[in-house]
């Protein structure tokens, strides 16, 4: 679980997006950026929180949000995720998991009873000066976006 939280600076990060174009986050410098964690590409929990992004992507640009997704596949398996699903946002590849665990979203997890690593669904707000404004550790994976802005509501 992510030791981060509002107020913090958010982690420098650098990766390649699915067009193999590098991103970083002072791209976003003077934007809010709603960077999403999620574990694994074409999966229904990630496809879910995927769509709903897409399906509120106006909604969310209309508010100053840029959206980027961070999984571990690789560029061209978002790609196609993108492509099935008409993904109006990027997705990160962190296949040597650096931005994740900078984030502090790779640890323990349970699935039918064992025990791994993985990645730990988290979704971050950064502010247009580079700052955690919200962390989302408890993604409501078919309602996302409206949980991002009511979080943001409860802040203020």
């Amino acid at each position: 679980m992510t030791t981060l939280q509002a107020g913090d600076q958010a982690p420098h990060f650098e990766g390649t997006i699915e067009n193999g174009n590098t991103v970083n986050l002072t791209d976003y410098a003077g934007k809010k950026l709603i960077l999403y964690f999620y574990p694994k590409d074409d999966t229904p929990g990630c496809t879910k929180e995927g769509c709903n992004l897409r399906d509120n992507y106006d909604a969310l640009t209309s508010k100053g949000f840029e959206i980027l997704g961070v999984s571990p596949d690789k560029p061209a398996k978002h790609q196609k995720f993108i492509d099935k699903y008409s993904f109006p946002f990027s997705l990160i590849a962190d296949e040597d998991l650096s931005i994740i665990k900078s984030y502090g979203v790779w640890g323990p997890k349970k699935f039918m009873g064992k025990e791994y690593e993985g990645l730990l669904r988290t979704t971050f707000v950064i502010d247009e000066d580079g700052k955690i404004e919200l962390v989302i550790p408890k993604v409501k994976t078919g309602d996302h976006a409206a949980q991002i802005l009511a979080e943001l509501e409860m802040q203020h």
